[in-house]
């Protein structure tokens, strides 16, 4: 189909040269992404593109494992996803990829013989023989420990913000304001991060966050991570994620592995696939493990 931009007579003319649609301004068309396909209804097409090499498997754990609640300490893990990744774990290499704390993070998944990367990546704890713990921006803390102070007594007075207590990030939430408290919350946040110009700041899911001034994020962590399975022998990385920051994973693994996005398929995103929901995600899950 044919789209001009149009003015006045040119319209008129428009209509009987054959032109599908005549608008005003081009800015009056929209267009909506092209629909990721289904990771369920290709799955044969990813398996063969896995061919001989073993899987290494990254998932990301809120939103992708557990539904997307109203508060972090809410996203229990479901006991058959649970076994779902005892049983992975079995067959593969599996690592945990979240922005949340190291420790919640594993506290949380409660599995073990997993890779738990904490922070985006900047917190890892890996079985031994994988490369063991490895943490990064510790430098930051005490900038990061100001800021969250301050972000703290920021958001003091603005309904349902808060900022959680992490290690290596201050994450302002904001899931639960009002709409027209957000404005606020945003204006607040970004008060203090031009206060602690150090520091990086990143968004995602009704969050934003201020992370190490350092170049890592979570797909720097998953080719990182990634070379520590590879020393056993070369993988074939998969990852599922369903947030922005998951964004810089798939972007990694362009034309050496597989990316999944759960959500909406209509979406903006480096990966190749999609999934639904988190019950998509067991589905999919389940089908690898056996």
């Amino acid at each position: 189909m044919a789209v001009h931009s149009t003015k006045g007579h040119q319209r008129r003319a428009a209509r009987h040269s054959g032109t599908d649609v005549a608008t005003p301004n081009l800015v009056d068309v929209t267009t909506r992404p092209p629909e990721l396909p289904s990771a369920l209804a290709c799955a044969d097409d990813i398996e063969r593109r896995v061919g001989r090499s073993s899987l290494a498997i990254f998932l990301d754990y809120d939103g992708t494992l557990t539904p997307i609640v109203a508060r972090p300490e809410l996203a229990t893990l479901s006991d058959e996803m649970r076994s779902l990744l005892r049983a992975l774990a079995v067959r593969y290499p599996v690592a945990i990829l979240s922005g949340r704390d190291l420790v919640d993070l594993k506290r949380m998944v409660s599995v073990e013989g997993l890779i738990y990367a904490g922070s985006h990546g900047f917190d890892v704890d890996a079985p031994e023989e994988l490369g063991g713990r490895m943490r990064l921006g510790e430098d930051f803390c005490e900038v990061l420990a100001e800021a969250r102070a301050r972000l703290e007594e920021a958001v003091a007075s603005i309904p349902q913000a808060w900022v959680e207590d992490k290690a290596l990030a201050v994450t302002l939430h904001f899931r639960q304001v009002p709409e027209r408290d957000v404005p606020a919350v945003e204006a607040a946040f970004a008060n203090v991060a031009d206060a602690f110009p150090s520091l990086r700041r990143t968004a995602g899911k009704k969050v934003l966050e201020l992370r190490p001034g350092i170049e890592w994020d979570k797909g720097k962590a998953l080719l990182m991570l990634l070379e520590r399975v590879d020393r056993n022998g070369p993988h074939y990385p998969l990852f599922i994620g369903d947030d922005e920051t998951d964004e810089d994973a798939f972007r990694a693994l362009a034309g050496r592995g597989t990316g999944i996005r759960v959500g909406d398929r209509r979406v903006e995103s480096a990966a190749e696939y999609s999934l639904a929901d988190t019950a998509e995600v067991a589905r999919y899950l389940r089908r690898l493990a056996t």
